[in-house]
Order: C-alpha cells, then sequence, then structure tokens
C-alpha cells in the first residue's frame, strides 16, 4: 500500500454535528420540518447531489442557495464560538504518516474553501499532497468520481491506497473506486452493507494508527 486518503467531515473534525445542528436550525428558521431525518442521507455528497435531496423534500421552489448561504453563517458563527472540533487520534496518525513512506491525500465533499479555511485553522494543510473537494467534481460520493481523481492526482492506484471514511456514502465512493475502506463510524452506525464494502472498521483514528503500524511491519 502506497497512500492513505482521509475523509474530512466526520473523520479529522467532529463537524458532521455541527453541520446537522446547521441545518435543522435554519430549516427551523424557514419553516421547514423534517431536517432530521433528510440530513442523514446527504451526509458524504457535494452540493449538487445534496439539493437534489433537500429540493425533492421541501419542493423545487425552495430557496436551496439561499438556505446554504445561512447555514454556512451559523457554522462559521458556531465554529467561531467553540472552535474547530478535532477527531480523537487526528494530531497522533498525522504525525506518525510524516515519519512513513505514505503519500496522504485528503477527498472531501465540502467545498473546497471550507476545506483549505478548515485545515488551516487546524494547522495541518501541509500533510496532505493532495485535497480533492466536492466542488472539483461533477458527482461527489458515493460515486467514486472523487476518490477516482484524488488516486491520479497522488500518482498511485486505487488498489494501492486507504481511505479512511465515516460514512455509508464515503464507504461507497472508496469501494467503487477500487480502494481500500477504512471506516471509522461517526453519525451512522455501519450495516451488513457497510460491514461487507469495509476492509476493516474500527473504533477512532488511534485504532486505525495501530493498524496501519501493524500493517508497515508486517
Amino acid at each position: 500500500m502506497r497512500a492513505v486518503v482521509f475523509d474530512m467531515d466526520g473523520v479529522l473534525f467532529d463537524t458532521e454535528i455541527v453541520c446537522m445542528k446547521a441545518w435543522i436550525a435554519v430549516a427551523r428558521m424557514n419553516g421547514k420540518s423534517g431536517m432530521e431525518e433528510i440530513f442523514p442521507h446527504c451526509i458524504g455528497l457535494n452540493a449538487n447531489d445534496s439539493r437534489r435531496i433537500v429540493l425533492k423534500a421541501y419542493g423545487e421552489d425552495f430557496d436551496y442557495v439561499g438556505f446554504r448561504k445561512q447555514t454556512s453563517i451559523w457554522y462559521q458563527q458556531y465554529i467561531k464560538e467553540n472552535g474547530l472540533p478535532v477527531k480523537p487520534g487526528m494530531e497522533e496518525i498525522l504525525g506518525w504518516l510524516r515519519t512513513t513512506k505514505y503519500i496522504v491525500g485528503l477527498a472531501s465533499s465540502s467545498k473546497r474553501e471550507s476545506v483549505i479555511s478548515n485545515l488551516e485553522q487546524a494547522g495541518i494543510r501541509d500533510d496532505f499532497s493532495v485535497v480533492v473537494t466536492g466542488d472539483m467534481v461533477e458527482h461527489s460520493k458515493p460515486l467514486p468520481d472523487i476518490y477516482l481523481r484524488a488516486c491520479s492526482e497522488l500518482g498511485v492506484k486505487p488498489e494501492e491506497a486507504y481511505a479512511i471514511e465515516d460514512s455509508p456514502n464515503g464507504i461507497k465512493s472508496a469501494y467503487a473506486a477500487g480502494m481500500k475502506p477504512l471506516m471509522v463510524p461517526d453519525m451512522i452506525a455501519p450495516d451488513e452493507e457497510m460491514q461487507r464494502m469495509s476492509h476493516r472498521i474500527f473504533k477512532d483514528l488511534l485504532e486505525v494508527l495501530a493498524y496501519l503500524k501493524e500493517e508497515q511491519m508486517s
């Protein structure tokens, strides 16, 4: 194995729950209910694919662009007040990867501006040789486009790369790309399909780190 490609939200940062809070709060501000059921289907998707799900639920006349602008403001205000929540093991696994032969990339369905902002705020931008974001591909997860592009830019074959993911859409994407998906569940517990598609399932990034260390020695 030559590369490790991380998802961001829900893997490096505990931001999926913040995003969900933002979507629910803004939906209620606009007189819309049911976002608790809608949001989980959007986890791991880029803006284009999320838009289709939201419009299917709320109707084609729903102002999705305005909604996303409002959720972004809510999210940024929360992060400003509370800080960027980091997942356990993030610093340890990235620190170890700096000492290894692995090429490290990131494939996030979020917009590039937001992704780079988060990475820079956490001081880890330079840990990633390649950063591919949702606005760089037409269709994001669960289709394989974003991971295929990440592997291409890293100069590795998909079968030579691990993908570290938290969501079903992300696991499906990495699996379809031909990578070895390592799942660290966040908001959605793995079902039988996720167990089948995942190369391994871990409790947190510290367990992933221990696994990668063992694999390197074998």
